[in-house]
């Protein structure tokens, strides 16, 4: 369906029924073709780009300022942009911070990630809200050609998230030591030096700012690969295992994690703590189950209750499987739902200090309220130790 010469865009975003979009591409050439989301943060598009739970996913942002601050190394959460690709309303203006060291465009270009801008980001939301997350194709070039049936015809058999293990994509290749703590004024990320717990990380695809947070929090890192096995986690000998966010199927990721989990759990009374995907890791491993959302939750306003306080937490989320609460086991308690629909973000252990959340309380920028799970992950190791 060639158009006017004078009116050619120069990218396409074709969803599996058949719709497609037309717009402005920028970033690298070429095509990708993953599941759509979006998410409705006001701020942080580049730490988004980057956070390794959006792996397969292409995601349109609500907020139509999108590059108006530019990038910077300091604000990556993995080394470079995971998403396979973005979806914004305006094209990205020139950058206006004083933090900026790169254009959004030319980073995008550098790094190989496609976009597209001129899109209809409302109209685009709502189909997603009401018909699910659907399998996309998005295309640039330059020269404005697209083989538009071929597109949706990659769309409609791309096989999707469902069963699909990404963690092994996403994750560190080999062990290594993380003594980074969070950025605070005038020092910037300062380092921890006088560490009171050793905790291991296992890396499902996990954030920068997590690892941040866990240092500052008083622990001392080493992190390992998604397949590390409960014998090399404990050769560590660590006060704790922190199970980390990531990308994909908790079902298919599961194969390797949870029997290391299991294995953890059954021989040693350490403190654990997961989040996002390593929530869904111990819930599977706790004898639950997962299931696939229809748009799943990615956001920076998301409304958690805390149910042994009902005190109600603004969350940051990004997820697209959820834990099935009324699979929990005897012996595990739900902690926390969403008061959007109230889905499960939180379980916990009766008898133990082992506890997962869905959100992510590590959010940088983003909301701050749940930081204080990272508190309780450090309390539940001198616990340990005292007695």
């Amino acid at each position: 369906m060639p158009l006017p010469a004078q009116s050619k865009p120069t990218a396409c975003l074709a969803l599996a029924d058949g719709t497609v979009f037309y717009g402005t591409g920028f970033g690298a050439n070429g095509e990708t073709v993953a599941e759509l989301c979006f998410n409705t943060a006001l701020t942080g598009y580049q730490e988004i780009m980057t956070d390794p739970s959006y792996a397969g996913q292409i995601v349109t942002f609500t907020f139509p300022h999108i590059g108006n601050v530019g990038v910077n190394p300091d604000d990556d959460e993995t080394g470079d942009p995971v998403a396979a690709g973005m979806v914004v309303k305006w094209d990205p203006t020139q950058s206006s911070s004083w933090r900026a060291t790169e254009e959004l465009k030319a980073w995008l270009t550098r790094t190989g990630r496609i976009a597209i801008g001129g899109i209809d980001t409302r109209r685009l939301t709502r189909a997603i809200r009401q018909q699910g997350a659907p399998h996309a194709a998005l295309a640039h070039n330059p020269d404005g050609e697209f083989d538009v049936e071929a597109l949706v015809a990659k769309a409609r058999t791309w096989s999707g998230l469902e069963g699909l293990d990404l963690a092994k994509d996403v994750t560190c290749a080999q062990s290594y030591k993380w003594d980074e703590m969070r950025w605070a004024w005038p020092d910037g990320f300062a380092r921890q030096n006088a560490p009171k717990h050793k905790v291991v990380a296992v890396d499902y695809g996990a954030k920068r700012n997590i690892l941040r947070c866990l240092a500052s929090a008083g622990c001392d890192v080493t992190v390992l690969p998604a397949t590390a096995t409960a014998e090399e986690v404990l050769a560590h000998n660590p006060d704790g295992v922190f199970l980390s966010n990531g990308p994909g199927d908790p079902a298919a990721t599961g194969t390797y994690a949870v029997p290391m989990i299991k294995t953890i759990l059954d021989s040693t009374e350490l403190p654990m703590f997961g989040i996002c995907l390593g929530h869904q890791m111990l819930a599977l491993a706790l004898g639950a189950k997962t299931v696939k959302m229809n748009h799943g939750h990615h956001g920076a306003n998301h409304p958690v209750k805390e149910n042994a306080t009902g005190k109600v937490e603004i969350t940051s989320m990004n997820h697209g499987f959820a834990v099935d609460a009324q699979s929990l086991p005897d012996g595990v308690e739900e902690t926390h739902v969403s008061l959007f629909d109230g889905s499960n973000c939180g379980i916990a252990m009766t008898n133990r200090a082992v506890f997962s959340v869905q959100q992510h309380p590590e959010a940088s920028p983003g909301p701050q309220d749940s930081y204080y799970l990272f508190e309780r992950f450090a309390q539940a190791m001198d616990d340990r130790k005292s007695a």
